[in-house]
């Protein structure tokens, strides 16, 4: 099969003008500030470097990460730290889910480092994180966002006992690049865990991938036709940006209309939602 060029990119020079962001402001954004550093809560949007922030925090929203902030895992586009992670802090999903009720947040989104330190790969606090959240916030629906947890089922099942709305694992990028985007990952095996999830009883599931890494528009077609056929109900596609000089540079400013053009191929393909823009 022939690889076709992205032809819609704009050159690496400068920050395109639609990837500003606004500077943190507001009360919404000072609240949050405030819950977070009183219950000693880790977000990717802080741990990550996420560009993002100002304008999420100034509207309420966040990602709780949970399991530290010291990933296990060296992936080449993340900003959270790599190292030794600190022992598991047991009343962690008690804090989330309290944050959770005094933000009033009716939709939660909780992420984790990987924990390959862990006997159970962090899953136990996963589930009682889930529970702790069901239990004092009843209305609040849930999006997972996990990591692979080696593939191992067992680990996978804890999760899907606990039922939340919406299970995420990123696929972060193309088959080819998954080796130097993310080290210890493997491509197969996030499609496998993504399949396994929705074949055992997962809601609705969830992937995404980040453009600008040097993938080929044909590379990006063929992993969202990979997540359709493990039956992925919605994909997220965006915009990667370098977190720091010690990271993966940015090749390509990928323009809105490339987007556009991702977003209409993967309705036709079947996915349920597709979210693709910079």
């Amino acid at each position: 099969m022939s690889i076709t060029t992205v032809e819609n990119v704009a050159p690496p020079k400068t920050k395109p003008k639609w990837l500003r962001v606004k500077l943190p402001t507001g009360k919404k954004y000072t609240q949050l500030r405030g819950l977070v550093n009183k219950y000693d809560l880790h977000t990717i949007c802080t741990s990550g470097s996420c560009p993002n922030m100002g304008e999420c925090w100034g509207e309420g929203t966040a990602t709780f990460m949970i399991l530290g902030n010291v990933c296990t895992r060296s992936c080449g586009f993340c900003g959270v730290k790599t190292g030794r992670p600190e022992s598991v802090d047991w009343a962690e999903p008690e804090k989330v889910a309290r944050s959770i009720k005094i933000m009033g947040i009716t939709h939660a989104v909780v992420t984790s480092v990987d924990r390959d330190d862990l006997k159970d790969m962090g899953s136990i606090i996963w589930a009682e994180t889930v529970k702790a959240i069901r239990r004092m916030n009843p209305k609040t629906t849930l999006e997972t966002l996990i990591p692979d947890f080696q593939g191992k089922e067992v680990h996978l099942d804890r999760v899907l006992e606990a039922a939340p709305e919406v299970i995420s694992h990123n696929m972060e990028t193309v088959r080819r690049l998954t080796r130097e985007v993310r080290i210890q990952a493997k491509y197969d095996r996030s499609l496998g865990v993504l399949e396994y999830l929705k074949k055992n009883g997962a809601r609705r599931t969830k992937s995404g991938i980040m453009l600008g890494l040097g993938e080929l528009e044909e590379e990006v077609i063929n992993t969202m036709e990979d997540l359709r056929r493990a039956d992925v109900d919605v994909v997220t596609i965006g915009q990667y940006l370098q977190p720091s000089k010690k990271h993966l540079p940015v090749k390509e400013f990928i323009l809105p209309e490339q987007f556009k053009k991702y977003e209409e191929i993967g309705l036709q393909m079947g996915f349920r939602h597709v979210e693709s823009g910079a």
